[in-house]
């Protein structure tokens, strides 16, 4: 194994926004129609960044998609505004006679994409398409997406640009927030793996923070993948002084962490908000005598991710439980819910089985008589919001396989690929195009289902040389030992041992298998089953795929655990077993064994849209109040998911899953019981200010307002301080909200609460968005500062509760 080092460092520009600005771009006007109409202008920025240093300059089209030009009336503008900056950007550089590449920058589109928002993923692959497409004939050197907070979005981005522009290196680099994850819950780790995997050339991170808070990101970033690593920091954390933005980092201190960033593992590197030429001069100098990075031995395991977690299955780790129930075969209930388009099953089996100990799940829409590929990605998206395991899709339908794939906001494993043509021909392409693994099963068209070691041994030889041959490499692979039934063939048993034993010699890559189908047609299959599975995991399985339920299996596999060395001292072993003597609930999704309020309120927290409307007519079928099944059932819920998701142990995809399923209930109580008999949770204006066209942190805090029962009044973005008074006075508001996104647009909030309060308006102002602090709220005169939407959401509730 080589360590991995790189040839030279590569310098990106800096922001531009306040040049614009300074030359003639009017607040809320657009920064990429200057590429037309004022091209000297971001020509003389660009060639100011290449005096500086810079290696790299980026395009001005972060906002040049069709989705953002919208907003200015420019959406038929896109292949013009684009091309032109790229022509600004090689007029620049040849000016300059100094080597320089062009980095095509693409912006995301301030949309999430479903199951969070609004954007269906068709749209946005087709918005990136356009412009990458644009850029790419125009002659851009690289393709950079950047300041994304969404990695769907981001797959969208970079799927479309590697269609759009073959051949052409693609930057994908993410934001994140000071806890280390994206506004969507993706830690670095994950989105190493699952950017690398679907062929990324660069990946990194930009914006939101400053050096110091980056250092560690890039470091897990390295650690997590062999791409080169890119790196744009802001100057620091802006502030509002006199009403002029500040960030307070200069120059010589946003150079001096230039060699920590290197030490991390980024070559790669430039500013972001804040920084100028002169933060550009004084990043490169720091580079002076500075060695290139030297990045440690990383071994290819197979790694599996899902939004918000990543899963290493591998021989020196323990092993990996793949849960097996989200199948219909057999299973007639399941079966006709699947069949009728319900996944109330689905879901339930989902959250069970993870509380159960499964770490990735296997999903399976294989019923007659539907169209596979909808019910998989309906299956696919909504799982993905309920829980954070990695999945498995498993299908032999290529369509399904893809629509599951596409739907899928991580990494995903395919179950399965055999050496059959059509599944080389079909999953093949699909595993490399999406970046999954995949999960080889020893089958193949001129032998079948070999009965030998040797025979699955020759097979899966032949299944991973022409896996490589399409793209994939170590770390795509887990292998089954294909189980066959021990009362049929006497030797199946000691033919699967062999094969595990097998694959750990001749490939080293982890192994799986279905464990039951050994003790068919025999009695007492459970005790068979555990027996199997203890002898297999000591020849060397895995990840299991088997029902998590089975206690005796959970017990086999903690103890075989302990006695091969994954649980150290069997510390762990003992702990369960000393547990054994105090009982213990199955662990539920929906169940009405639990007092209806309960109920209600467990099925908020795990997001069960389909069952809360039967609950809150039970409940009042028993007689509570709207105000018992609102304080008690609903209220409760979402205090308990504002902790998790403060204390990190929740997300926002599953914080606006909940939100839903609290405004079905909601919908269900007006429609039942009179106005009265319902809690007033008052009434809130919403805007983005003047000048600022980003919203949406500002639709995420009003979709978990208007969830929690409050009437919402939202006038958009780049509303002006008038229409937000005649707003608040109209609607007789409680409280109104005001969001700013970028630095320059935070005064309007100032402007706007001047104005409030000189009309007497009687409502509170809360305030938030990505540029504005608990500091400014305080120095501009706001009655509170609200960090996200959940604290928002617990601050209006005070806020009205105290009138």
């Amino acid at each position: 194994m080589q360590e991995r080092t790189f040839s030279m460092f590569h310098i990106f520009d800096g922001a531009c926004g306040t040049m614009l600005q300074a030359n003639g771009l009017t607040p809320g006007g657009c920064p990429e129609l200057m590429n037309v109409e004022r091209p000297e202008v971001m020509r003389m920025i660009h060639e100011k960044y290449i005096a500086a240093g810079a290696s790299i300059i980026e395009t001005n089209t972060f906002g040049a998609s069709r989705l953002k030009l919208d907003h200015y009336g420019l959406e038929d503008r896109v292949t013009e505004i684009n091309t032109a900056a790229v022509e600004i950007a090689k007029a620049a550089i040849a000016a300059s006679g100094r080597t320089v590449k062009i980095a095509g920058s693409m912006g995301p589109t301030g949309r999430f994409v479903t199951p969070l928002g609004d954007l269906d993923f068709e749209n946005a692959y087709e918005t990136f398409h356009e412009q990458a497409k644009a850029l790419a004939d125009a002659g851009v050197d690289y393709l950079i997406i950047e300041t994304c907070i969404d990695i769907q979005e981001m797959r969208a981005a970079l799927l479309a640009a590697k269609a759009a522009a073959p051949g052409v290196p693609v930057i994908c680099q993410l934001t994140y927030s000071d806890d280390g994850r994206t506004v969507t819950g993706t830690d670095p780790q994950s989105a190493a793996i699952i950017l690398s995997a679907m062929g990324a050339s660069i990946i990194g991170v930009n914006c939101s923070l400053g050096p110091e808070q980056l250092v560690p990101i890039v470091k897990t970033l390295a650690e997590n993948t062999d791409l080169p690593i890119s790196v744009q920091p802001n100057a620091g954390m802006p502030t509002l002084v006199d009403g002029v933005t500040r960030f307070p980092m200069g120059a010589e201190e946003f150079g001096s962490w230039a060699p920590k960033l290197v030490a991390a593992g980024a070559t790669y590197l430039g500013g972001c908000c804040g920084t100028t030429p002169d933060h550009i001069r004084a990043l490169a100098a720091a580079l002076h005598g500075v060695k290139e990075p030297v990045r440690a031995p990383r071994e290819k395991r197979l790694w599996l991710a899902s939004r918000s977690r990543s899963v290493c299955i591998d021989k020196d780790l323990p092993t990996v439980l793949i849960g097996e129930r989200i199948n219909p075969t057999g299973r007639k209930t399941l079966a006709a819910e699947i069949k009728e388009g319900s996944l109330l099953s689905v879901k339930k089996e989902a959250v069970n089985q993870v509380k159960a100990g499964a770490s990735l799940l296997d999903v399976n829409m294989g019923v007659a008589g539907i169209a596979q590929a909808p019910a998989m990605k309906q299956a696919v998206t909504e799982i993905a919001q309920l829980t954070d395991a990695p999945l498995s899709i498993d299908t032999s339908d290529p369509a399904a396989l893809e629509a599951g794939l596409r739907a899928y906001p991580g990494r995903a494993l395919i179950n399965s690929v055999t050496g059959e043509d059509d599944r080389i021909r079909d999953f093949l392409p699909l595993a490399k195009k999406y970046g999954a693994a995949i999960l080889c099963l020893p089958v193949t068209e001129e032998d079948g289902v070999p009965k030998t070691a040797k025979g699955r041994l020759a097979a899966m030889h032949y299944i991973i040389g022409k896996a490589k041959e399409a793209g994939l490499t170590d770390g795509d692979f887990l292998l089954d030992a294909l189980v066959m039934t021990v009362s049929a063939d006497k030797n199946a048993c000691r033919e699967v041992l062999n094969t595990l034993q097998g694959y750990r010699a001749d490939f080293g890559y982890p192994s799986t298998m279905g464990l039951s189908n050994i003790s068919f047609g025999l009695p007492n299959r459970p005790l068979i089953n555990s027996t199997f599975f203890s002898m297999c995991l000591a020849a060397g399985l895995d990840a299991p795929i088997m029902n998590p339920y089975d206690d005796k299996m959970q017990r086999a596999l903690k103890a075989s655990a302990a006695l091969l060395g994954h649980d150290p001292n069997g510390i762990a072993f003992s702990q369960d077993e000393a547990n054994l003597a105090v009982p213990k609930k199955a662990a539920v999704m929906k169940t009405t064994d639990l007092p209806i309020l309960d109920a209600i309120k467990q099925a908020v927290i795990e997001g069960e849209k389909d069952a809360i409307v039967p609950f809150v007519e039970q409940a009042l079928k028993e007689g509570k109040t709207g105000n018992e099944i609102t304080e008690y059932g609903l209220t409760a819920a979402m205090t308990e998911i504002g902790e998790d998701f403060g204390s990190g142990r929740m997300f926002l995809p599953q914080v606006l899953l909940s939100a839903e399923t609290m405004r079905a209930a909601f919908d269900k109580l007006k429609e039942r019981i009179p106005a009265s008999a319902t809690a007033d949770k008052g009434t809130v204006v919403i805007a983005t200010v003047k000048g600022d066209v980003h919203d949406l942190g500002k639709n995420i805090t009003g979709a978990l307002l208007a969830n929690s029962g409050f009437k919402l009044i939202d006038l958009g973005k780049d509303v002006d301080s008038d229409t937000v008074v005649a707003a608040a006075i109209e609607h007789k508001a409680d409280i109104v909200g005001l969001a700013a996104l970028m630095t320059t647009t935070m005064p309007q909030i100032d402007r706007t609460i001047e104005k409030l309060k000189a009309a007497n308006c009687a409502a509170k102002v809360m305030v938030g968005g990505a540029a504005v602090t608990r500091d400014y709220a305080a120095s501009c005169g706001a009655d509170c500062y609200a960090a996200d939407g959940v604290k928002a959401v617990k601050l209006a509730k005070e806020i009205v509760g105290a009138r």
